[in-house]
């Protein structure tokens, strides 16, 4: 047995990039189609996603005496950016925003690491 069976091949996300400007045989909707097509094989993979407003470090004694209505102290102030994790890594930073009586998260800014 191979090390690559039962692997699905990835997508080349570094690739060209689709044609511009004077190409006219370029057509933007076949393109989306394509690439949608490629990544299709890892639409299904379940990811954890973390919106994180801040962080406070406190005794056990302290934890279990919050209650309803407690105010936490965070370490981030009003406005300041959120951080973003997909699977315990800071992928993005963004905002708290409020959609239809219900809170979410806009992205501001993607953060980009090196790969190993």
């Amino acid at each position: 047995m191979s090390e690559n069976d039962g692997q699905v091949p990835l997508p080349d996300l570094n690739g060209p990039l689709p044609p511009t400007g004077a190409d006219v045989s370029y057509n933007e909707d076949e393109y989306a189609s394509r690439v949608a097509a490629d990544l299709e094989a890892v639409f299904d993979v379940p990811v954890q996603v973390s919106a994180v407003l801040g962080r406070s470090k406190m005794d056990v004694g302290e934890l279990l005496k919050l209650g309803p209505g407690t105010v936490l102290e965070l370490d981030r102030r009003v406005g300041e950016a959120i951080d973003i994790y997909v699977n315990n890594k800071l992928v993005a930073r963004g905002e708290v925003v409020l959609v239809e009586d219900k809170l979410g998260v806009t992205m501001t800014e993607i953060i980009k690491t090196e790969r190993a």
